[in-house]
């Protein structure tokens, strides 16, 4: 990563974590966009180079995280099906981003009490679904159609989401007991999914 890369990181990690402070200490709608500037000492101007809104900034790991799944589903061994990819997605992007975050912990909380924010988050969501479902349906023509590929994505989706409301919803919880219940959450998502498209591409 060259100088410039790591500064640009810097920066959008200190409006991150500035977002999460002061969304605990004013509350999401007594926030604007220049109170997250002004603590990471930036100008309101450069704040947009980052983020497009401040909804935006509660979600800054959406992107790498269907980027995982379209990378597992790229790289997936001829021995793979479709849950194998998903449940390999789930690990790397469990691995590299922080579940346990500042910003995490405040996205539960605002998805639940601020109506803007849960928007957002249904419609990243839905994209993600979207993306992931045709790649899979584009990856395994023979084992899943578009409807089968949406309905296994949903699973999935709706697996790792309802885990985390629950996990970062309760205090005290370690990043490992995370990605545990996750696995376990996926892996009973899942396990009617592996059974039937390995049967059905036998």
């Amino acid at each position: 990563m060259s100088l410039r890369d790591r500064k640009r990181a810097r920066t959008r990690q200190a409006l991150i974590d500035a977002g999460a402070e002061l969304f605990e200490r004013q509350g999401y709608d007594g926030t604007t966009v220049a109170d997250i500037a002004a603590a990471a000492e930036i100008g309101t101007r450069t704040f947009f180079s980052y983020f497009a809104s401040k909804e935006e900034l509660l979600f800054p790991d959406a992107d790498e995280r269907i980027r995982a799944a379209e990378e597992a589903i790229a790289s997936r061994g001829p021995d793979d099906g479709p849950a194998d990819v998903l449940l390999r997605a789930l690990r790397t992007s469990a691995r590299d981003t922080d579940l346990l975050s500042p910003i995490a912990a405040r996205r539960i909380e605002l998805i639940r009490t601020v109506p803007a924010v849960r928007g957002r988050a249904l419609q990243i969501q839905l994209d993600a679904q979207r993306v992931i479902a045709d790649r899979l349906a584009e990856a395994f023509p023979d084992r899943l159609d578009p409807v089968t590929a949406a309905a296994l994505t949903g699973a999935f989706i709706g697996a790792v989401t309802g885990a985390l409301q629950v996990l970062l919803a309760g205090p005290g919880t370690d990043a490992q007991a995370v990605r545990t219940a996750l696995q376990t959450a996926t892996d009973v998502a899942l396990a009617p999914w592996q059974h039937h498209t390995s049967r059905n591409g036998a």
